[in-house]
């Protein structure tokens, strides 16, 4: 570039730069003198340096390297940008070293100024120089300058140092040279590693947020449903959690980890489901492997380094302390959320995590977010110093700090910890974090060069990808250990403590409002309580409690996570999706609807019917049924009746219940699950019977008809008995006159031929002819066989008919 190629011989000469310095004199003096003669007009001439010298934007992209020893050469790029509506001409860019700092509090103040101030930016290098004849309005330039470190003017004994870039030149309206950009940053320089180095101890946190629902599939394996595929997104190369990882494998630091993201990783990693609408379908094949692949690099990278397990889901502390803590019970999830936590990262990552550092947000602490913090068992909580201040201090001291009671507070530098929050995607920004992350060590260790001190670096629990790279760059920038030594965090929490260091929690009004307006409301702590007491008392039902409880602890733990803050209404979302889901579980063990029942008698049994549609065995309930007029319907004998019940997966079990009635009328049943514990499971479910009962006078009146109809069937039995008798008698009379006829014939034939004639002459139509059963007296003669009614019918009887049984 021809940037580079002016440092490199092809630069002004020494006579030139001269000549361009006398003017600049010349044109100057007659502006100081009038300006000693008019004290008035300074501070108008110190807001015009401010202003006009943000006419040109000077971006510093790269500086290497960030921390130089002897021997090296310092190479800074970037970018010029005419902001102005003029061309600039006749410009030159340079390199401004100030002299070496002595303090935290002077790099801050560099920090905050913005344009060219003549009063305290130091003069520029004599080279190299870079000359741009005409810049543009609204038109960039790339530069380039390269310079020894011997060039520099550096102090042997090394120190922070302030490293500017600017560009001086003119304008149409004001024809000479003055600064019209700069842009400054800072060189740590060390040559020599410090007699006593600081330990720095640098968290590198793996959390995300809440991906799984509280759903699962309806397979032996339950897979999980995912609420999206967000997370495989974050895993991919070049991804959030991947970046994550890939930098910090080889960085000397200590990992802090969700573990929540690793069961959600290795969730997908053998296989899950992705919500789709109203159902859910299949992860894909390639996600699956994202997954398993990026278990793989971390277990590799975690290996033999010190790992620090937060409580499963990140719990937010402060929301815990300052909002649930009104509401009974939510101390528990905490409890278990830790509980979970190592067994999580053991099985998953195969090392053994500490499981006793607390985390809250920002590390903003107050007495009771310490008490909750320490409630579930951790025992060092992780502040920071704009938290707990040591404002009497002119060192930054040791970051562990007693408090007693076992309980120590690890208080993180607030202004290393923030040093790459932001955007850091360009690359002046990081470019210009990563120096003063560097400066700001160098200038802990050179505070008390003579005493060594451990300082501690939180960051932000879920850098970005251009973030995470920052945060890299300056871990590498310390790789040297000219001035620091890394330190894990264990170590750190153990570390001697200063006895001038302060050990005061804030009062609660010092937590800072912006913090505390972003915190879960009480609200979310209630329903996190309902989901509990459902699952606690849905649970004592089941025969195989593993395919519920589980999936549904950590989704109510997911509910308090810290990643929710900025993200009320998803809060609230989750939530009632966790509960439906659970609702939906709790539904499919009910009473079926009954409809209203007769009663006829004293006594009889009722049914009621409890359906099982879960994939399991429900055992451990208890069905009540109770008369609410015992008076008139007893249960059992008594006014309620409790029977067990057990019902096998996917089928119904009726339940009898004996009752006995005592009045005529209508009785309203109540039906109702309990668990053994006397806790009513599901609403109850009601009916009605009515009852006819029998009374004494209505039992003489039916034991009359009943004696009425014994009677009637004797008498037809006696008649039928006569009639047969009867009909036996007519029968002996018949065949005894035949036979006597026949006698009679046969005399006749043989002795008397007039009587023959006689016979012959007879009429055929005369009474003599008609048959017995043709006259009147033959029909009513109850013995003739003829006057008999005929064939019995089949067909039922009629009304008040009499019918032969």
């Amino acid at each position: 570039m021809a940037e580079a190629a002016a440092f490199q011989g092809t630069g002004p000469s020494p006579a030139r730069r001269w000549l361009r310095r006398t003017l600049t004199v010349a044109v100057g003096a007659p502006l100081l003198a009038g300006l000693l003669q008019h004290p008035s007009a300074t501070p108008a001439r110190a807001a015009e340096e401010g202003t006009g010298s943000r006419t040109v934007d000077v971006s510093i992209d790269t500086l290497a390297p960030s921390a130089p020893v002897e021997g090296d050469t310092v190479t800074v790029t970037g970018t010029l940008t005419n902001r102005g509506k003029r061309a600039v001409t006749d410009a030159t860019v340079n390199l401004r070293v100030g002299p070496r700092m002595t303090s935290r509090s002077e790099i801050d103040q560099v920090t905050r100024r913005k344009g060219f101030r003549s009063d305290s930016d130091p003069q520029p290098l004599d080279a190299p120089e870079i000359e741009i004849e005409r810049l543009e309005a609204g038109v960039s330039h790339d530069f380039r300058i390269s310079v020894p470190v011997s060039k520099l003017g550096l102090d042997e004994e090394g120190g922070v140092y302030q490293l500017g870039v600017s560009l001086t030149g003119q304008t149409s309206d004001q024809q000479y040279d003055r600064v019209l950009g700069i842009e400054r940053t800072f060189l740590p320089y060390q040559p020599e590693p410090t007699g006593k180095r600081t330990q720095l101890t640098y968290l590198w946190p793996l959390v995300s947020s809440a991906h799984i629902s509280a759903d699962t599939a309806s397979d032996d394996q339950q897979t999980p449903v995912f609420q999206d595929d967000d997370l495989a997104e974050e895993l991919r190369p070049g991804g959030r959690l991947d970046e994550l990882v890939t930098l910090g494998k080889d960085l000397p630091v200590t990992w802090v980890i969700d573990p929540d993201l690793l069961a959600s990783v290795d969730a997908m990693a053998n296989g899950y489901r992705v919500k789709d609408g109203t159902g859910h379908t299949a992860g894909t094949e390639a996600n699956r492997k994202l997954a398993e692949r990026w278990l793989g690099m971390l277990e590799q990278a975690v290996q033999d380094r010190k790992v620090v397990a937060l409580p499963f889901a990140d719990p937010d502390l402060a929301s815990l302390a300052h909002r649930g803590k009104a509401v009974p019970g939510s101390l528990q999830h905490l409890q278990s959320a830790t509980q979970l936590a190592g067994r999580t990262v053991e099985t998953i990552l195969h090392v053994q995590p500490s499981t006793d550092f607390a985390w809250p947000v920002e590390g903003a602490v107050d007495p009771s977010i310490m008490a909750v913090a320490t409630s579930a068992g951790a025992r060092k909580v992780i502040a920071r110093s704009d938290s707990i201040q040591d404002d009497d201090l002119s060192y930054t001291p040791t970051a562990a700090r007693p408090l007693g009671g076992g309980t120590t507070a690890v208080v993180s530098d607030a202004e290393l910890s923030t040093a790459f929050q932001g955007d850091m995607v360009r690359a002046e920004k990081s470019t210009l974090a990563v120096q003063e992350f560097l400066a700001q060590t160098l200038a802990i260790t050179l505070e008390q060069p003579e005493d060594q001190r451990s300082v501690v670096v939180a960051p932000q629990r879920m850098p970005s990808v251009a973030q995470a790279q920052a945060m890299a760059a300056a871990v590498r920038g310390l790789g040297a250990r000219r001035w620091t030594q890394p330190l894990d965090l264990v170590a750190a929490a153990a570390a001697k403590p200063d006895p001038d260091a302060s050990t005061t929690v804030p009062r609660a009004s010092r937590y800072p409002k912006k913090l505390r307006d972003g915190e879960l409301p009480v609200q979310a702590f209630r329903d996190m309580k309902t989901t509990r007491d459902e699952l606690d008392d849905f649970k004592v039902i089941l025969s195989d409690a593993t395919r519920v409880v589980p999936p549904i602890g950590t989704a109510i733990n997911r509910e308090m996570s810290t990643s929710w803050r900025g993200r009320t209404g998803d809060a609230a979302i989750y939530r009632v999706e966790v509960r439906d889901v659970l609702q939906g579980l709790t539904k499919s063990v009910q009473l079926v609807d009954k409809s209203d029942l007769t009663l006829s008698g004293r006594s009889a049994t009722i049914p009621v019917t409890v359906q099982n549609k879960l994939l399991q065995d429900v055992e451990g309930l208890v069905l009540q049924l109770r008369s609410t007029n015992k008076a008139r319907l007893k249960v059992d004998g008594e006014g309620t009746a409790d029977l067990p019940v057990q019902v096998r997966a996917g089928h119904s079990q009726s339940v009898k219940f004996p009752a006995s009635a005592n009045a005529n009328g209508q009785v309203t049943m109540v039906a109702q699950l309990y668990t053994v514990d006397g806790t009513p499971y599901g609403p109850p479910m009601s009916f009605s019977v009515k009852v006819s009962e029998m009374t004494p006078t209505v039992m003489l009146v039916i034991a009359g008809g009943v004696l009425l109809l014994v009677l009637a069937g004797v008498r037809m039995y006696t008649q039928r008995k006569r009639l047969a008798a009867r009909a036996a008698e007519t029968e002996t009379d018949v065949e005894t006159e035949t036979g006597a006829g026949a006698e009679a014939a046969a005399e006749t034939e043989t002795g008397s031929d007039t009587q023959d004639a006689g016979d012959a002459a007879r009429e055929p139509g005369s009474p003599d002819d008609a048959p017995p059963g043709d006259t009147a007296d033959g029909a009513e003669h109850p013995s003739d066989l003829d006057a008999d009614t005929g064939a019995e019918s089949g067909d039922p009887s009629g009304p008040g008919e009499k019918v032969d049984r």
